[in-house]
């Protein structure tokens, strides 16, 4: 496994441009599989996830070629279902939760999907129940191989549109609903739909296909079924949560930074939600400039004194993925905060890792932590420590480059997984960070 050394306590400066969205990636990439035509995407982020996903739409048989970094081409007309039911995709299947994305298209396109229980970051429990009763609404039949951990769904006879109101705003689940409904019989109605800018996107790309989707930014989607669709270009959006990390990291270290090309119409309240930690950032054209912050930065209170709290909910809400993000940020402002982390019970286990940096952490239960911040008068102290998955691997390295000395982090495949060539790009402004294999 590899590992970051990363020398503390140095500020940076310079411009850094966000990767492509990785989790509009995952659901743009599945999408191609609704098409025999070719399909042209670019600003696809080379990471790990990413990558595992296109290697294996080659396995299945989708004809793919790069045309220039970032920049490919797929082309769907002669797939090879037999590897769905295929020992290798079973294992490589069930190292990638965006795999399960492959389900609806392949059920709308040839009346079966497959798909082994799929991985991912170990953050609590992920149901896959709004995936599949959405395909069961458009009447497809539901399968589950206990053994192998194996799930199933086919409708030898095509799917029917339906109206149906989801259990949960799913961004995957929802995804993968209207790709199965974009080329079923009739009217699909998704009431409580995911409205993030990624599927906004999906959306949109499909519509350039030849779907019929209204409804889109909305909680409320209706799809008028096709008999097929078309190829089309499309350009994957800039990581919103690469942005809010780059903002943290620039607080934390005291740093001059711009951000470049961050597409601010689709950042909802992120600029905000940091403003109300006290973070300066402002609007240049299309980029966000961050002014290094020499005298610190002041937590909000609420306008009865009381103090802030940050909860992460659903689109347009604050994206969990920032939660960590904006905890590390907080143990060095004025003030305190508390963090809610609403929607994932496992997400906060890594405070203990800032603790032992000498952060002032109270983790109150598995789904709230209060901050109380430093103000730099005790700046965090250099560790060992192991990454637990992509965004609290992150938030441990931009903890790591605000602290005093030489920190160790080991396993950060779990942050290649989500972060494009971090480590050169952040030699790129300054930082003092080595990667060792």
């Amino acid at each position: 496994m590899g590992t970051f050394q990363i020398e503390g306590g140095h500020q940076l400066e310079g411009e850094i441009t966000p990767q492509g969205a990785k989790n509009e990636a995952l659901q743009i990439l599945c999408a191609v599989l609704l098409t025999p035509e070719e399909v042209i995407i670019s600003n696809i982020p080379d990471i790990r996830d990413v990558n595992k996903l296109i290697e294996i739409l080659g396995n299945l048989g989708v004809k793919i070629k790069k045309l220039e970094k970032g920049k490919y081409s797929f082309k769907s007309d002669e797939l090879n279902l037999e590897y769905l039911e295929s020992e290798q995709f079973k294992k490589e299947g069930s190292g990638l939760r965006g795999s399960i994305m492959i389900v609806g298209p392949l059920l709308a396109r040839f009346g079966k999907g497959y798909i082994p229980r799929p991985g991912g970051d170990k953050i609590g429990r992920r149901r896959l129940d709004t995936h599949f009763q959405g395909f069961i609404n458009l009447g497809a039949e539901f399968r589950y191989n206990k053994e192998e951990r194996f799930y199933g769904v086919e409708a030898p006879e095509g799917l029917t549109g339906t109206y149906m109101l989801l259990d949960e705003a799913s961004v995957t689940g929802t995804a993968n609903i209207v790709m199965a409904a974009v080329l079923a019989k009739g009217t699909t109605t998704i009431y409580n739909a995911a409205c993030e800018p990624y599927l906004q996107q999906l959306c949109r790309m499909l519509n350039s296909m030849g779907a019929n989707i209204s409804g889109v930014g909305s909680n409320l989607l209706v799809i008028e079924g096709v008999k097929e669709l078309k190829g089309c270009e499309h350009r994957v959006l800039p990581d919103m949560i690469e942005i809010g990390s780059w903002i943290g990291l620039a607080a934390m270290t005291k740093s001059e930074i711009t951000i470049k090309n961050v597409s601010w119409e689709n950042l909802g309240i992120i600029p905000d939600t940091f403003r109300k930690l006290g973070i300066t950032l402002e609007r240049v054209g299309d980029d966000i400039f961050i002014p290094a912050h020499k005298n610190g930065y002041q937590i909000e209170s609420y306008i009865d004194g009381s103090f802030m709290t940050i909860a992460d909910a659903p689109w347009p809400g604050f994206t969990p993925d920032l939660l960590s993000i904006v905890l590390v940020v907080a143990t060095q402002a004025r003030g305190e905060v508390m963090v809610h982390q609403k929607m994932f019970e496992s997400r906060l286990f890594f405070v203990d890792k800032l603790i032992d940096m000498g952060a002032k952490i109270i983790l109150c239960d598995p789904h709230r932590a209060t901050i109380i911040g430093h103000d730099f008068e005790s700046t965090l102290k250099a560790t060992t420590m192991v990454s637990p998955d992509i965004r609290a691997g992150i938030s441990l390295l931009i903890a790591a480059l605000g602290a005093k000395g030489t920190s160790t982090i080991h396993n950060i495949e779990q942050i290649d997984r989500g972060y494009e060539n971090i480590d050169e790009r952040l030699r790129a402004i300054g930082a003092k960070i080595v990667r060792k294999e």
